[in-house]
Parts: C-alpha cells; structure tokens; sequence
C-alpha cells in the first residue's frame, strides 16, 4: 500500500484526490494532509481517512482540532506545510496547494526521498532549475498531475527524448474564448468563474479565462521535459478531449484523449507505472462527440500566453514575477477591486519594472515573490 501525503486537500485537486484513494483503499493511505482554513471538511477528512498527522493555516484551528483529535498531530503555517510534505510514514507527496506557498515544501520532500506527484504549477515556475537540480540529486520521481502534463508524460512512455519534435499543449479557451478584448472590459466574476469544460477552483479557472494558466502550463512542460520553448506549442481545442500531443521527428503525432475528469491523470500519478480502474469515470465515445475542432493561439487576444512565453525564455526571476504578479491581480479580480482586462495590466507592469537576476536562490525568489505582490497591491 502507498501511503500519501497531501498538501491542499480541501481544494478541488486535493478533494478528486480523496476520491481516488477512497476508490483504491487496497493501494492507496492518506497518512497526511494539509488544509487552509476550511475546517469543517478539514473534520470529515480526518473522520473518513484516519491520518496521523493534519496541518491548517491558523494557529487557533489547529489548537481546536488537537482538543477535539488527541491522539492527532496537529501543525499549522508554513512549517506545518513542511512536516506534511515530509511525514516520514508517506512514500509520496501531492503537491495540490494552490501558489508559490508550495514551492519549499516541495524542495524539503525531495531531500527527504520523496516521490513527488506535482500538480502545484507555481512550484516548477518559480523555481524550476532549483526543483529539477535537487530531484535530479536525490534520484526523485517528479510525476505530472495537470492532465496537460500528464498527457504528454503518457504519450512519452517508451519513446526517446532525441526523437521529439515538438509539444503541442491543448487549450479549451476559457470562458470567454468566443469574445474579443473590447468584449471583455465589463465582465464579471461570475461569467469569468463559469468554465464551459471543466470544474476547477476560482484561481485556476480565472487563469484559464485569461489563458496564463496555459502560459503557466508552458514554462512547466519546459521543465519537465527539458525541452526549450521553441518546441512547445499551444492550440485552442474547445472539447478538451485530446489532452495534449508529441510530434516526432518522423512526422508521427502520439495523443492522449479522455473525457475532462482531473481524477485520471491525478491516480495515474498516483499508481504510475501501473494503471488501477476508475469506475466512476465517463467513458470517452468518439462517435458521441462527433467533431474535433482546433485553432490557433492567438497571443495578442491572449496576452497573458505571449507574457507567460517572454518570461519563460527570460529565465531568472522574471517567471517568479509573472506568477507573483498574476497571483495577487487575480485576487484583486475575485475581490471585486479591478476590471478583468486589469489583471494584464498590472502583471504587464510588474515585468516592466523587474530587472532580473539569473540563477536565483530560494532566499531571491522568496524576495522577489513578496516585492512583487506588494508592488501589484500598491497599483490597487
């Protein structure tokens, strides 16, 4: 049996986590999570799963759950992230927290062993070279959860990296993938928050409207794959069907296809190189979905995909900036306090006002990640 570590279990990730192992109780453990601040699931996780140790974001919550579970280890903060991610009874981490919060939890697990099933995108964007170095250090397996990566990791299965030609990332388009910028000045939360293909929390499915999660996705798959940007490609696919695909040097094209249902690539992670069934998944029916149908990016619509792309080939701290910037522009969104086209606006200008510095060490992107929150909310 695998025993698991997950970091970010109330979110909606961590929550179709808990689906797989409750399905695959014969191969899967839940020996530690974190939470934010939603206690009340945070009790029924405890409830239903029985792990030996639970860390929360607040002190005073994690002093209510000690009372209430005695037998329990109860952590809380950043620290708290940290013991979870490296709980010496798991075999494994799900990185499933949402942010740059997750980027040193992540370093310690790999220092400590751990095989890693990654869906926390900031981590690798942030700090891509640091990650990559230190799993290549500790002999770490790094496994894809974002069902982009995830696709590609599939088609790659037995293939040889001197053979690639090229990565092509799928995208649904978002919300508001059939309007132009001058129809999106007056958008809401509620319309940018209503995905037509998937079901994700608010973050990424704002992301997903102003398409950096898919920028995001790119700076990724450069590091996963070790591939420079000029061979990894984005194209709008409505249907999300086809996850992602590998073009061959032989003109060959491998793709991974399935209905839109996060549980897959997350217990692919989770039981790789086995695949275990998952009953409850929509079986994919190609002659049901009828028609394919695929288009070009086009970066000057998607401004964040063209930003997400510079700050990728810049390197250095600039993608700590793109993040931080997009993180904190996103928040400002959801709490109502700038227009959906601001939050291109204030990520432009926190690329515009960053010199960057090659190389940098965790103490410099932690640095830089607080700068340019705090010049972000100093624009509001």
């Amino acid at each position: 049996m695998k025993k698991l570590s997950l970091l970010g279990a109330t979110g909606s990730i961590g929550r179709q986590t808990l689906d797989v192992i409750q399905q695959h109780r014969e191969d899967f453990s839940l020996a530690a999570f974190s939470a934010g601040r939603n206690i009340e699931e945070t009790r029924k996780i405890i409830g239903d799963f029985q792990p030996k140790l639970v860390s929360v974001e607040l002190r005073e919550d994690a002093e209510k759950l000690k009372a209430e579970f005695p037998s329990l280890k109860v952590m809380y903060g950043e620290e708290g992230l940290v013991e979870t991610a490296v709980f010496e009874e798991t075999d494994m981490l799900v990185n499933a927290v949402l942010g740059s919060v997750g980027l040193r939890p992540t370093l310690q697990a790999i220092e400590a062993g751990k095989k890693i099933a990654i869906a926390n995108k900031e981590t690798l964007v942030t700090a891509g070279h640091l990650v990559m170095a230190a799993a290549k250090k500790h002999n770490v397996e790094l496994l894809p959860v974002d069902s982009e990566h995830s696709a590609i990791f599939q088609c790659l299965q037995g293939e040889r990296k001197k053979n690639i030609e090229r990565l092509i990332l799928t995208a649904s388009g978002g919300s508001f993938r059939d309007r132009t910028r001058e129809e999106l000045k007056d958008v809401t939360v509620q319309e940018a928050l209503n995905h037509p293909n998937w079901s994700m929390g608010a973050k990424i499915t704002i992301d997903s409207a102003t398409m950096m999660n898919k920028g995001l996705e790119v700076i990724e798959a450069h590091w996963l794959f070790h591939l420079p940007y000029e061979q990894i490609d984005v194209i709008l696919h409505r249907e999300s069907i086809i996850h992602s695909m590998v073009e061959f040097h032989d003109s060959s094209v491998i793709a991974q296809l399935g209905t839109p249902d996060m549980r897959v690539p997350i217990q692919y992670a989770l039981s790789y190189p086995d695949r275990l069934p998952l009953p409850t998944a929509r079986r994919l029916n190609l002659l049901e979905a009828g028609h394919l149908h695929f288009q070009p990016m086009n970066q000057e619509r998607f401004r964040m995909l063209a930003l997400a792309y510079q700050a990728g080939k810049a390197g250095g701290t600039v993608p700590t900036v793109l993040n931080a910037a997009n993180e904190a522009a996103v928040a400002a969104f959801l709490d109502g306090k700038i227009t959906f086209l601001q939050i291109d606006e204030m990520v432009e200008r926190a690329l515009e006002k960053h010199q960057s510095i090659s190389q940098p060490d965790l103490e410099t992107i932690q640095q830089t990640d607080k700068e340019t929150r705090n010049f972000v909310h100093s624009l509001l």
